[in-house]
């Protein structure tokens, strides 16, 4: 294979986006120059590739995992789909990381990105679940998203929601490695890392180049060349260039290195493996012979994750071509109002907090925006990549030993609870909190349950996580108080009920067929009499899972009673 194409086209940044431009004179940097009407069309365009590649196969969604989806099972496109993506999570979570940018700016910590996430209201898997976790735990980034604390770092989770780093870079790599080491680290280590940083430079590179396989060699210089990522990159260069028509035939032996190899199966998650999905986007880019169609239904067929893998395929390619160039069935139909779930962005808001973060980072980034004739355009500098270090998911280096302070806690509003259920305890009991709260057992509130009416269902978050319902009080000093419990189990379960105050124990009690007398219902009373006069004291009421099975808890009421 002959030597990769090295990249030109990047900045070179720390977290604080100071750029490190060596001891070389002014004189002896480089730029490029790209219009600003051109940055939008492609920008947009990247975004509408997403989008048309998410929606189309969605309905194979891991249906096929480990084979070929046959050519009568791949979905027939209609124009309307395209506004089934702004319900996709696939994404909207990467609009979660627009919007730290958006309200804190460029130079946002790596902990208020963490803050951030935990506090998204959305549901969850892999990777991206394990690191909101840890999160909401206290376990502050980067270790969030190392090995010792989440079980998913190869998992696929950042090289879908990637494609925003990008797209505010045009043209500039350094942006995906230095927001892979701000966002992609809350869920993500190793080689799943490397994805999402390797699918941001892409799209960066997507903006000076049409060549699939030129972009995919420029991007590749972006991430460690010992990683099995990187490896995985060059075997399906060399795979298309000894066989550039028969795609199948490299998807085999894609499948017979990076999934019956137990070598390359280390720390991975199966179907979600970062390696096995990166291998189907590079199908459809570089067997796609630049035809978005073609491109998108290749590596759709590719199986696995096969909505999120046409999404990134598509969404490069889409910002090669450029808006204009787009077939009209994949815009006719886009909304201009519809806004993407969980966000504040309807597609024109999108777009425009984009262009206003890439102006940002031009100026960041050495670069500048000047105008001429009329026009405005972006001069970018030229500076090669320096990727991140090296790192094995399966033997980690060591912790950072980060965590949340109490002050930080306290930002952490949401907790792992639904989003609904914060209005729902609102009006089941005013003034408390939930945190922690699974989706398990479909919680919220009952109209009746039990034999009693407006009945409120919670669940722990996990089998050690306990869902927290909390409140601040405050006992006058010659009052009285105590707190009322009315609660149940699941007739096939049971839990821990826990009461603390101050993060002090008050009680542990088994909610159970022993214990609830009043069947299924137990009526528990406690003194907080010692807590008059003190500052606002917390608190907790925990419904603990003891067993991991049908651990719901029902409250029929949760007051505190002065006298």
């Amino acid at each position: 294979m002959k030597r990769l194409v090295p990249v030109l086209l990047a900045f070179c940044c720390a977290q604080s986006f100071t750029c490190r431009l060596g001891a070389a004179p002014k004189a002896a940097i480089e730029y490029r120059r790209l219009s600003l009407a051109e940055y939008r069309d492609k920008m947009k365009a990247g975004w509408v590739g997403q989008m048309a590649g998410v929606t189309w196969g969605a309905p194979t969604e891991f249906k096929f995992k480990d084979q070929i989806v046959p050519l009568d099972k791949v979905p027939v496109w209609k124009p309307s789909l395209i506004n089934d993506a702004f319900k996709q999570d696939d994404i909207y979570v990467e609009m979660t990381f627009l919007r730290t940018l958006e309200q804190y700016g460029l130079n946002a910590s790596i902990r208020q990105a963490g803050l951030d996430f935990a506090n998204s209201g959305y549901p969850l898997w892999c990777a991206n679940n394990a690191g909101r976790k840890n999160l909401r735990a206290g376990i502050a980034p980067p270790d969030s998203g190392h090995p010792r604390f989440n079980k998913c770092p190869n998992d696929i989770d950042y090289q879908i929601e990637a494609d925003y780093s990008g797209l505010i870079g045009p043209g500039l790599p350094q942006v995906a490695i230095e927001m892979g080491e701000k966002f992609g680290r809350l869920m993500n280590y190793g080689d799943g890392l490397y994805a999402g940083q390797f699918v941001g430079a892409m799209y960066a590179a997507a903006f000076f180049e049409s060549d699939p396989e030129k972009i995919v060699e420029t991007a590749l210089q972006a991430i460690p060349g010992e990683s099995q990522y990187a490896e995985m990159v060059r075997d399906l260069v060399a795979w298309h260039r000894a066989d550039p028509k028969d795609w199948e035939k490299t998807w085999q032996l894609c499948l017979k290195k990076y999934r019956e190899n137990p070598e390359y199966q280390k720390a991975s998650n199966g179907a979600i493996d970062c390696k096995i999905n990166g291998a189907c986007v590079l199908l459809g880019l570089l067997y796609g012979e630049r035809d978005p169609d073609r491109t998108i239904v290749i590596a759709m067929r590719g199986g696995e994750d096969s909505d999120c893998n046409p999404s990134t395929a598509g969404g490069v390619l889409f910002t090669t071509m450029g808006l204009a160039n787009v077939p009209e069935r994949f815009t006719k139909e886009l909304s201009q109002t519809n806004v993407f779930s969980h966000t504040a962005y309807s597609f024109p808001a999108l777009i425009a907090v984009c262009e206003k973060l890439a102006r940002e980072m031009v100026v960041k980034c050495g670069g500048r925006v000047e105008k001429k004739d009329g026009q405005e355009f972006f001069l970018l500098p030229v500076k090669a990549t320096q990727p991140s270090k090296m790192e094995l998911s399966w033997a980690p280096g060591p912790i950072a030993n980060s965590r949340f302070t109490p002050g930080e806690m306290e930002q952490i509003k949401v907790g792992s609870a639904p989003a609904h259920m914060h209005a729902e305890i609102e009006e089941f009991a005013r003034g408390w909190q939930i945190a922690n709260c699974g989706t398990d057992m479909d919680p919220g509130l009952r109209a009746e349950w039990g034999g009693k009416k407006n009945v409120l269902v919670t669940h722990p978050l996990d089998d050690k996580t306990g869902c927290v319902i909390s409140k601040k009080i405050k006992v006058p000093a010659d009052k009285k108080a105590r707190l009322r419990l009315v609660v149940a189990h699941d007739p096939q379960g049971d839990f821990d009920l826990i009461v603390r105050a101050d993060g002090r124990e008050l009680l542990r009690k088994a909610v159970s067929k022993v214990t609830a007398t009043e069947d299924p219902w137990l009526v528990q009373e406690g003194d907080l009499s010692g807590l008059a006069g003190k500052k606002a004291p917390k608190i907790e009421i925990i419904n603990q899972p003891s067993g991991w099975s049908f651990e719901a808890a029902y409250w029929g009421e949760i007051a505190i009673i002065t006298e």
